[in-house]
């Protein structure tokens, strides 16, 4: 395949290729309509599925939710808990995407005339999923029905000591399952084994987006038993918020039915009906129609705060308030807590880096710490994989020498699965995941062994990855196509997300007029191009690689081609186009 730009190797080392059957757009004045269809499919849409692509719909990609195993027998169960009045308890994960499914099902519960309760399990205390105890304790408190979301796709042993209690259970969850499944009244997931083919292509949901599916079937099986011949019928549309941001912050694809979750999902959050969602975005100052970065790194991190270094129920608690006065505190403590992770996360973050430089170059870099807070070890395992380009897995230790890990991996490469099979293997004390993310209970002493495991299992698929890693682009333009109007236009290609990317262009060829450091070593540069026309640009946490120091170093004889996702910096009265850097090449070395 052909270099763009005729760059094999890029000053990050890499070649530049084109996404799909890009074109030079220097000269080529795109029309909106058409930059959007070949956005689309460049990712991969067929032609003909364009139109359904440019503005994805509900209606155009849910599926019938009766295609998924168990899905009808749970949804006739809580119909029948509806009918009766029962208690009903919700057992959701402590992080985003349990959260936002927890609150969904409370909501339509509630909708329904249910007096549903939430419980979360705290992170240190408790640990990932369900535990036998906590069911047992949800049983004796009054609860007939416990659904589990985000979790309990590998609870045998706790719903094992549920069934015994004689509560049911129903376990929502998007996690890889075993061939063997745990005893429950009805198991919900697109990735169980012995899904057929239909609902197997949803596996890349999030549990929000199962825990939405469920809903639907719900209220269709309400509809059936005349169940709202006399009630109104709640809005399962206006839950859509809580999906987006669940589908967002868990970095689920955004390719087909979640595509249309986000992008409707986001029209929902605008009108700020949820109060605890609009108490958080005041809290993170965004007085401005949400995006997906503002999902990813604004909301969902403050979600998170809760579950990972505050009380655990924080998030729940905020997404199902109807009181505008407990919005605010809730909103204003996740906010508070928020920054004191960033500063944890910032330690454990350099910790681990110098822990991974003595390892050598293994296929997945399994770094351990006493002390490291476990409630941070996701976001540094995926500081950690973006740093050395491939798989990484943070374990924080404890006294007793037992260590909660957790892991984030690089495309192409199934992390869950591995995870899983070294608790076959009888590595791991509890493990569990997908492809991209994974989390884990080893005991100290193991620690070595579960290198080597990862490492013979993972070492091909990692380096066929990396051999074929090429920095992606979608089109080649002159400093001075780099505007507003050009990130409008490729902004109706979205919404952009894990399995879709935001669209890369490369700009040049230019000369630096000034470039500094600024922050937590980000590099900016002010930009001239051959046409006279000038750009800002950053580069993110660059300062000391070999980008960094290029963009430092080159003099004004030298001109670089520059690549990176143009947006919009609204921060003056005047928006201005900006270029967020991710790569660049010498202009002279490839004519």
């Amino acid at each position: 395949m052909t270099a763009v730009l005729n760059i094999s190797r890029s000053i990050l080392g890499q070649p530049w290729r084109w996404r799909g059957s890009g074109t030079d757009g220097r000269d080529a004045g795109f029309r909106p309509d058409d930059l959007v269809a070949g956005l689309l499919m460049a990712r991969g849409v067929p032609r003909e599925a364009v139109e359904a692509h440019r503005a994805p719909t509900i209606r155009g990609f849910m599926p019938d939710p009766s295609i998924f195993r168990d899905m009808d027998q749970a949804a006739e169960r809580l119909a029948d808990a509806v009918a009766r009045g029962e208690p009903v308890t919700i057992f959701g994960d402590y992080d985003v995407d349990g959260a936002t499914s927890a609150a969904l099902l409370i909501r339509l519960l509630r909708g329904l005339g249910l007096d549903p309760q939430a419980y979360i399990p705290d992170r240190l205390m408790e640990g990932y999923g369900p535990s036998g105890e906590a069911l047992v304790r949800i049983a004796a408190g009054g609860a007939r029905l416990i659904v589990t979301v985000d979790c309990g796709a590998q609870a045998f042993e706790a719903l094992e000591m549920a069934r015994a209690t004689g509560v049911d259970v129903i376990v929502v969850d998007h996690h890889k399952c075993a061939a063997t499944l745990p005893p429950a009244l009805a198991l919900v997931n697109p990735n169980r084994l012995d899904e057929a083919a239909d609902a197997a292509a949803h596996g890349h949901l999030a549990a929000v987006g199962v825990a939405f599916l469920l809903g639907a079937a719900l209220l269709r099986t309400l509809r059936a038993r005349n169940w709202f011949a006399t009630r109104a019928e709640p809005r399962l549309i206006d839950l859509l918020d809580l999906v987006a941001l669940g589908t967002v912050a868990d970095v689920a694809a955004l390719r087909g039915l979640n595509r249309a979750f986000v992008a409707q999902g986001l029209k929902v959050m605008a009108q700020r009906h949820n109060i605890g969602l609009a108490a958080l975005s005041q809290a993170a100052r965004l007085d401005r129609a949400p995006t997906c970065t503002d999902l990813g790194f604004a909301l969902g991190p403050r979600i998170n705060a809760g579950g990972r270094v505050g009380k655990s129920d924080l998030g729940v608690r905020l997404l199902t308030t109807e009181d505008p006065e407990e919005a605010r505190t809730i909103a204003a403590e996740l906010d508070r807590l928020n920054g004191e992770r960033r500063a944890i996360e910032m330690l454990v973050t350099e910790a681990a880096e110098v822990a991974a430089a003595t390892q050598g170059n293994r296929a997945v870099a399994l770094v351990s710490g006493a002390g490291w807070h476990p409630g941070v070890i996701g976001i540094v395992a995926g500081r950690l994989k973006e740093k050395l380009g491939r798989p990484a897995i943070v374990v924080a230790m404890d006294d007793a020498g037992i260590g909660k890990g957790s892991g984030r991996s690089i495309s192409g490469v199934d992390l869950g699965a591995a995870v899983l099979a070294a608790k076959d293997m009888g590595l791991l004390v509890a493990g569990g995941g997908h492809a991209m993310a994974a989390g884990l209970t080893v005991e100290q002493a193991r620690l070595d062994a579960l290198a080597d495991f990862l490492d013979d299992r993972l070492a091909a698929d990692v380096a066929r990855a990396q051999d074929g890693r090429a920095l992606l682009l979608d089109a080649v333009l002159a400093p001075g196509g780099i505007n507003p109007a050009l990130v409008d236009a490729l902004d109706a290609g979205g919404p952009y997300g894990a399995g879709w990317p935001s669209p890369r262009v490369a700009a040049g060829p230019v000369r630096i007029v000034r470039a500094d450091i600024v922050g937590q070593g980000h590099v900016r540069a002010i930009v001239q191009g051959d046409d006279g026309r000038s750009i800002k640009t950053i580069a993110f946490r660059q300062a000391d690689s070999a980008l960094g120091q290029a963009l430092l170093g080159a003099g004004a004889d030298r001109r670089l081609w520059l690549a990176g996702r143009p947006k919009v910096d609204d921060w003056n009265s005047r928006p201005a186009a900006e270029l967020h850097l991710e790569d660049a090449a010498w202009a002279d070395e490839h004519r």
